[in-house]
């Protein structure tokens, strides 16, 4: 009897110990799992669910960490019908929509917790999984290749890789980046033929790269090369990144015995390269296993892993003799001087700000006011909170009304605006709005005979502090007493108590399709995010210069008086500034010119490319609005805000 209660004894201390680290593990996996939702939550803005549905987040599973398309699908679908799977790219989650609830709850008892192993890494991962009701993911429409860029597939054979390969001699370091090699004098030969390239290259450079190893993103220096860079790739495939400078990328498939192209806007304007992260995979589409020219589009239903080989690229470029002279300013090592002598100035005198008001506001917004007003029809809450407001029967002034999309908002109220742009008045006249041409320092209406106003993105236009200060002080003079105003200003500070504003994080306008789960209904993307006069669709087509003199935030020093070039989409640097704006071709009316930026006669790139127009702005601090407003003895503030990347007063007329 004592042997048997000693096993039993032992047995039980087993089993204590069995259930501890059981529990231990589910405590792992619980917290794993919360963790799990709030970066879901946290990221995208998606909310797990603690009840049953089709969908599940698999989290620690992504195409961000390894997990191949293919892997995953063989994991998932053990448990039933997988109608979607949905893998983000650089994401660790993905997502999978099951034809049942059953199948879902099935795959979640059994995967949550579960150790894999990742095929193409021989590591492995534990999977955490939860419910989610509805996912919605932006997908971006196909993209096309940055202007100027080729792709040739298959430019020489297999045999011919192999010789070019091997005619290689890495020991002589000097042959190998200045001279031609009998091989590649053929080549070069063979695509001037057939028309791949226009002018034979004189300088080689080769190089090999390694999984996990790339190019930085670059421009070829300018001055350096003349328009062509060719390049070859051998030996294997990679996926490059093209940037435009307003941040928009373009992942392109260079297949393996491809020559890849760069010429005009390619090789002077975009940045490209590939991951030098230790990586050793790319994105690629699944559906382009097969064939793999083009771009890479951000389909979350198709993308999948492709794993990198080593790759050898021979790079042909010509040796530039003279200075470059191209259309691309901003970027170009030639011409940054010239660049600078043609800044407009800060104003130091009455004249010169109303002359570059005139330059750099009021003719800009004549010349881009139907592209402007496209990209502006959705409300801001916060304004159509303020106006539906005001009692029935008030008189309300909308200074500075633009396209005159705040005019209709509340039916009870006499709206009538005013613009300094005619083009901008003439569209609020095609809406029947009431609406006339005039400068905000000197409004034609009567003093006193407005019950409210609004100023919506407009004071920030006025380039000193004096005007700004007037501006203000005619708003106060429309009131009647006890009327109230409301102002919009743009901000210096566009990240705000650690939250980024739509103008930063909105950085590329996805006019696309939304992918999603468990709907048939999609979502339509605003277009219209800022009032402060940006658009969607701007883009930077100069690169920051120096600093002007700011009043506090972290403005820079000022190192001479030109204003800066704002980059758009990013933090500002810089109280005063100009705002690029890239102009559609088809909103432009007929006869209208922009010189802002002037192209050759009769170029291709005079033909290609949009307009672009620089825009002044004087961006505010916090608190300085509304010190200005107090500075003023008719008027208190009554409220005062920020707002996605905006200053915001409302004033009462004492």
């Amino acid at each position: 009897m004592a042997a048997s209660s000693q096993i039993t004894s032992m047995e039980v201390g087993k089993t204590s110990q069995d259930h501890l680290k059981v529990h231990k593990m589910k405590k792992k996996v619980l917290r794993k799992q919360v963790r799990a939702q709030h970066t879901l939550m946290r990221h995208e803005g998606i909310e797990c669910v603690s009840h049953a549905t089709q969908s599940l987040v698999v989290a620690n599973a992504g195409l961000g960490n390894g997990m191949s398309r293919h892997q995953l699908f063989r994991i998932v679908e053990e448990y039933g019908l997988v109608e979607t799977l949905l893998m983000p790219p650089n994401k660790p989650y993905s997502f999978v929509k099951y034809g049942t609830t059953e199948e879902a709850k099935k795959a979640f008892d059994a995967l949550n917790g579960k150790e894999v192993t990742r095929e193409d890494f021989g590591q492995n991962i534990v999977l955490y999984i939860n419910f989610v009701e509805k996912v919605f993911w932006k997908n971006v429409v196909p993209t096309s290749l940055p202007p100027g860029l080729t792709v040739v597939e298959k430019v020489i054979s297999p045999e011919e890789e192999r010789r070019m390969l091997e005619s290689i001699d890495w020991t002589e370091d000097e042959d190998t980046q200045n001279g031609f090699p009998g091989i590649c004098n053929l080549f070069l030969e063979k695509c001037l033929k057939r028309g791949y390239i226009k002018h034979k290259p004189d300088q080689l450079t080769v190089n090999q790269y390694e999984p996990g190893q790339g190019i930085p993103p670059h421009i070829d220096t300018h001055s350096a090369f003349e328009d062509e860079i060719v390049s070859l790739s051998l030996g294997a495939e990679i996926v490059m990144d093209f940037k435009h400078p307003d941040g928009h990328t373009v992942a392109i498939m260079l297949p393996r015995r491809s020559l890849l192209v760069m010429a005009g806007e390619s090789r002077y304007l975009w940045t490209h390269g590939y991951m030098i992260t230790p990586r050793k995979y790319d994105v690629i589409q699944a559906s382009e296993l097969g064939q793999k020219v083009g771009t890479i589009t951000a389909d979350v239903g198709d993308l999948t892993l492709n794993r990198r080989e080593t790759r050898t690229s021979f790079t042909f470029r010509k040796v530039r003799r003279s200075p470059c002279n191209c259309i691309y300013s901003s970027v170009c090592d030639s011409q940054k001087g010239q660049q600078r002598q043609g800044q407009p100035s800060f104003p130091l005198s009455e004249m010169e700000a109303s002359k570059l008001e005139q330059e750099h506001v009021h003719r800009v917004y004549e010349e881009i006011a139907a592209h402007f007003s496209s990209t502006r029809h959705s409300p801001w809450p916060q304004i159509v909170e303020f106006l539906r407001s005001l009692p029935k029967g008030a008189i309300v002034a909308d200074i500075g009304c633009g396209n005159g999309k705040y005019l209709g908002i509340n039916k009870d109220l006499y709206m009538i605006g005013c613009d300094r742009s005619k083009n901008l008045v003439d569209i609020c006249g095609e809406k029947d709005f009431q609406a006339f041409v005039c400068d905000a320092l000197s409004v034609p209406i009567r003093s006193g005979s407005c019950d409210a106003c609004i100023s919506i993105a407009v004071i920030h236009h006025f380039s000193t502090a004096e005007r700004r200060l007037a501006t203000i002080r005619e708003l106060a003079r429309l009131l009647r007493p006890g009327g109230t105003a409301l102002i919009y200003v743009w901000a210096m500070e566009q990240e705000y108590k650690k939250q980024k504003s739509k103008y930063l994080k909105e950085k590329n306008d996805s006019k696309g399709k939304e992918e999603e789960i468990n709907t048939d209904t999609a979502r339509g993307l605003l277009s219209d995010q800022m009032p402060d006069g940006s658009s969607q669709d701007s883009a930077s087509s100069d690169q920051l210069l120096n600093d002007s003199k700011g009043k506090g935030c972290d403005a820079k020093p000022v190192a001479d008086s030109r204003l800066p070039v704002h980059t758009n989409r990013t933090s500002f640097h810089s109280q005063d500034l100009l705002v690029p704006w890239h102009l559609k071709s088809d909103t432009k009316k007929k006869g209208e010119s922009a010189d802002i930026l002037s192209f050759p006669a009769g170029s291709k790139e005079s033909q290609e490319l949009s307009p672009v127009f620089h825009r002044y702005y004087h961006v505010f601090c916090e608190g300085e609005l509304e010190a200005a407003c107090r500075s003023l003895d008719c008027v208190r503030v009554q409220k005062s805000y920020y707002d996605q990347g905006n200053w915001c007063v409302v004033l009462e007329k004492l």
